[in-house]
């Protein structure tokens, strides 16, 4: 079989985030073939598309205006998250700052019927606090209006169909949540959604009369299901069951009340097409015949005829579809690029679960080379990060590299990860953190069992939390790998709390633990005060701007490991930030893991 570099891979492109513009006739979408993602745009499907944007940052969304040819973007600087808003003519020829305020971040809420006004929220006044403004489209910089002083982390989630309200989210964790109606003209903020303990209210869409919402939540239940929020009473109402399975998003046209909700069936998307017929009533369209995978990020055309979908799969790089709403025929839009890779040499994984030591059972994504020989081949196991995310059947290019050099690749799902029910997620809050590094152990036994693995050459990688649990797993289990590889990790959860932004300290210690109440239970988990038990090489990436994860979490572990005699290396980017976003950035990055996984393992 022929092999092919990283550099290769990493040129593998990607397209999503879709928009249509506001005659239905042209599609925005987001391309990474410069190197970090741009607004890109096409007339027609598979057409040569027209790059809208031109800078070395990432663009981070795009939204066109429901009547005007023009659209909102968000970009950040040397990925530090503080992203500012940008309108950008419908030739691309003209681009208008609108915010200006580089010190501040800025969470796109939406426009508003006839494309006037936008909605955003951000941290302007305080860094630590997310306020909400309304800017009139031609405003700039200070002219936002701040329409209500937030004292947490708020989204807005959208306008209400007459324009006269907005409805707010306010995040507590990444699993509790409460929205809030908010009546611009009276400034009134009306909270509709009491409860007790986690609740996670989510996906957000108003309704086609403005008397309700639409929204995923797990209120009362294990996992996620479709229900309309009557604002009158607010009363939750079931329009689906989640089952087994979590509904895990849906969008809504207001105009049509027509809709697409997900379900996440073990990782692998389920698309339902439908309409409301009533305001719990669905009538349901032919399902789109779309690849197998991942789909998301729905964007409807004029009268919801049709909509677009990024569409990903283990052996399909990301693109954009475009379905026909009524009869489920889906056409590729988007052409991104291989980078002249065969797609039939990508490796499907199969999905498996294993058993861990409370006899639960954890999936994960197993795969293996065509040509694995038996007890020789090596084992890259890549943790999530999230920790309250979930590895799913997506394209990955680093793992089709390391596939096509002859390692085979596990991506396990252990307690904490999403996808699988509330009580599954928490199963690893606060003090049972060091559970969910149990589960890589169970693992890394179930890979000795495997005929192809050959048991001493497993390596374990992850990013971000995954970090974490790299650096726990060569801890605790030290003769278990063969080396390790922290991105963007945490090294130590005081020092990590300390220091991540202030705007997310709240939200971090509902899921780890708090600075005051369990200072030293954190002090325990922390990789950093167990370095003595480290035997595996070991390298360390990380961002110098990043604001989630501070780079001083690489510089620490780097250090003491070093100073335990531990082969160690260290990459830091001083422009990048949670990850690695630029392609001369992820081509050196990851070249250097696989050279360093050459010489290690």
């Amino acid at each position: 079989m022929a092999t092919y570099d990283f550099e290769r891979y990493l040129n593998v492109r990607s397209a999503h985030s879709a928009s249509f513009g506001p005659d239905g006739e042209r599609l925005t979408f987001l391309m990474d073939t410069t190197g970090v993602p741009q607004v890109w745009r096409l007339d027609e499907p598979r057409s040569w598309p027209t790059q809208m944007t031109f800078y070395d940052e990432r663009v981070t969304f795009a939204s066109w205006s429901p009547e005007r040819d023009e659209l909102v973007f968000g970009m950040d600087e040397g990925g530090n998250e503080r992203a500012q808003l940008f309108r950008l003519d419908g030739d691309g020829e003209a681009i208008t700052p609108l915010t200006a305020k580089p010190d501040a971040k800025h969470r796109w809420g939406g426009w508003n019927s006839d494309g006037s006004q936008f909605a955003f929220t951000s941290n302007r006044r305080d860094e630590a606090v997310f306020d909400v403004y309304v800017q009139d489209r031609d405003a700039r910089g200070d002219d936002a209006e701040l329409v209500y002083e937030g004292d947490g982390w708020l989204t807005v989630a959208g306008w209400s169909p007459d324009d006269d309200r907005l409805v707010v989210s306010e995040a507590y964790s990444s699993f509790d949540q409460d929205l809030y109606v908010l009546d611009l003209a009276s400034g009134d903020l009306e909270h509709v959604t009491p409860h007790e303990g986690d609740v996670r209210y989510q996906s957000v869409q108003w309704g086609p009369e403005g008397d309700a919402l639409y929204l995923v939540t797990d209120e009362g239940a294990d996992t996620m299901y479709l229900a309309r929020l009557d604002l009158a009473t607010t009363e939750l109402e079931t329009v689906e069951e989640g089952g087994d399975w979590n509904v895990d998003g849906v969008a809504l046209d207001e105009d049509t009340g027509r809709l697409v909700y997900s379900r996440n069936e073990d990782g692998y998307t389920d698309l339902t097409v439908a309409e409301l017929t009533g305001e719990r009533t669905l009538r349901e369209f032919p399902t789109p015949n779309l690849p197998r995978g991942v789909a998301g990020g729905v964007s409807f055309g004029p009268d919801a005829e049709q909509f677009a979908i990024t569409v990903t799969g283990s052996t399909n790089n990301t693109n954009v579809y475009v379905v026909e709403t009524e009869t489920g025929d889906a056409e590729r839009w988007t052409d991104a690029s291989t980078a002249g890779i065969p797609p039939e040499t990508f490796v499907r994984p199969r999905l498996v679960h294993y058993e861990t030591f409370d006899d639960r059972d954890i999936p994960a994504f197993f795969s293996v080379p065509e040509d694995a020989t038996d007890g020789e081949t090596p084992v890259v196991v890549d943790i999530h990060g999230g920790p309250e995310s979930q590895r799913r059947p997506s394209f990955h290019a680093v793992k089709q590299y390391f596939l096509n050099r002859g390692y085979a690749y596990f991506e396990p799902n252990v307690r904490g990860s999403s996808g699988y029910g509330r009580e599954y997620t928490h199963l690893d809050d606060v003090e049972n953190r060091m559970d969910s590094v149990a589960d890589i152990e169970a693992a890394v036994e179930w890979l000795h069992d495997q005929p192809a693995v050959d048991p001493d050459r497993i390596v374990a990688m992850g990013g971000s939390y995954g970090g974490f649990m790299v650096l726990a797993a060569l801890t605790e289990y030290p003769d278990l790998w063969a080396a390790g590889v922290d991105v963007v990790g945490i090294a130590n959860f005081v020092t990590f709390l300390e220091n991540t932004g202030d705007w997310r300290r709240e939200l971090r210690e509902a899921e780890y633990g708090s600075l005051e109440e369990d200072r030293e239970f954190l002090e325990s988990v922390s990789p950093i005060n167990n370095i003595q038990d480290i035997e595996a090489p070991l390298y360390v990436l990380h961002g110098e701007n990043d604001p989630r994860v501070p780079v001083g979490e690489a510089e620490q572990i780097a250090d003491e490991a070093a100073e335990q005699g531990v082969p160690v290396e260290k990459l830091i980017f001083p422009d990048e930030g949670h990850g690695f976003t630029k392609l001369e950035n992820r081509i050196e990055a990851y070249t250097s893991i696989a050279d360093f996984l050459d010489e290690h393992v």
